[in-house]
């Protein structure tokens, strides 16, 4: 088992990285939550799998376990659904000494931890992550979110778990692609890291390979980002070269209606913003290359749907990074070598130009 402590300023928990750890989940939860209710958030993907063992570890742990399911994919993080949720928790009585288990990957991680950050002014949450995106991403730092018509995660909070469970070996359950859009997440870690995380990831030559690496590929991710969340817990500073691809990632995701997944579209952010810095001079040409192939290795998209840079910059200009009038950007000059840069929002259709017109 690898134990990750994260210490925030309001807060002190452990990521547990150990394979079958689902099966000690009563175990584990019972040292850090005393006996009480639980919501166990799960949705219609994950909670045939895995709501049955939770609920059963729970309680025969002690705890009283009530399991709401909301529907699997992005739009379940809605205001509809948090409405939902927050009258089942006060229906059943829950009240400030009860508790919220997220368990699913990133959408009801994202969903339940923003419940849990606003019910009662906020009740005890633990983060069970299922996919290999939220076990490497979503379930470590504390970001919690819903989404707008306008814009991914534009209504949300920082609320810190007091339990990130991961368990590798669910991983065998998920679909190829599920595998491969978590990756796209990996790769922007190590990507940033640079070093030997960087040189790791050439053992994977095929989504086949991820899964014998996981547990390493997980600890390495979770490490780095649970430094940098340290660091800077609201996003002040250097937590923002954590956006490195999200960029033109959630545009591209957002425009997509649906048709790519998260690490999918954050993929293609990845290599495309190597592309537009390298166009502007700021970053070598090579680099774009380099990222490219390690993602296409796993079959990710790397290339641009069809769509127009002004359509590409509308859905910007609700980009969370917004900073009064500029988007920060995060760009590489050379793997693990991140850097932010501020563009004015007035710019960003004939600065993103360039994606358009360079090869």
């Amino acid at each position: 088992m690898t134990n990750i402590e994260v210490k925030t300023r309001v807060k002190q928990y452990q990521i547990k990285i150990m394979i079958n750890s689902l099966h000690h989940l009563g175990t584990l939860v019972t040292k850090v939550w005393c006996a009480r209710q639980v919501a166990v958030v799960t949705d219609t993907n994950v909670g045939p799998y895995y709501a049955k063992l939770v609920t059963d570890e729970l309680t025969a742990a002690g705890f009283k376990v009530r399991v709401m399911t909301v529907p699997a994919g992005e739009a379940s993080k809605s205001w509809a659904q948090v409405q939902s949720l927050i009258d089942q928790l006060s229906a059943a009585h829950f009240s400030r000494s009860d508790g919220v288990l997220a368990l699913g990957g990133g959408v009801v991680g994202d969903l339940a931890g923003f419940v849990a950050s606003i019910y009662m002014r906020g009740i005890a949450l633990i983060q069970v992550p299922t996919s290999l995106l939220a076990q490497v991403d979503s379930s470590v730092g504390g970001k919690t979110a819903i989404d707008l018509p306008t814009g991914k995660n534009l209504v949300g909070s920082f609320y810190q778990p007091d339990l990130v469970v991961i368990d590798p070996a669910i991983l065998v359950t998920l679909p190829p692609r599920m595998l491969a859009e978590g990756y796209g997440e990996i790769v922007k870690c190590a990507a940033l890291v640079g070093g030997d995380f960087w040189q790791s990831l050439h053992q994977i030559t095929s989504v086949a390979a991820i899964l014998p690496a996981a547990p390493d590929l997980i600890a390495a991710s979770v490490a780095f980002k649970a430094r940098v969340v340290m660091a800077d817990e609201h996003e002040q500073g250097q937590r923002q070269l954590l956006n490195f691809g999200h960029t033109i990632g959630h545009a591209v995701e957002l425009l997509a209606d649906g048709q790519l997944m998260h690490g999918e579209a954050v993929a293609i952010g990845l290599v495309q913003v190597c592309r537009l810095f390298a166009a502007h001079g700021l970053a070598p040409t090579s680099l774009t290359s380099t990222l490219k192939a390690r993602l296409m290795a796993v079959g990710l998209p790397t290339e641009l749907p069809p769509i127009a840079p002004q359509a590409v910059a509308a859905v910007m200009q609700h980009d969370k990074k917004v900073h009064g009038t500029a988007l920060t950007w995060v760009y590489l000059s050379a793997v693990g070598q991140p850097h932010l840069y501020p563009i004015a929002v007035t710019d960003l259709a004939t600065w993103m130009g360039d994606l358009w017109s360079v090869s």
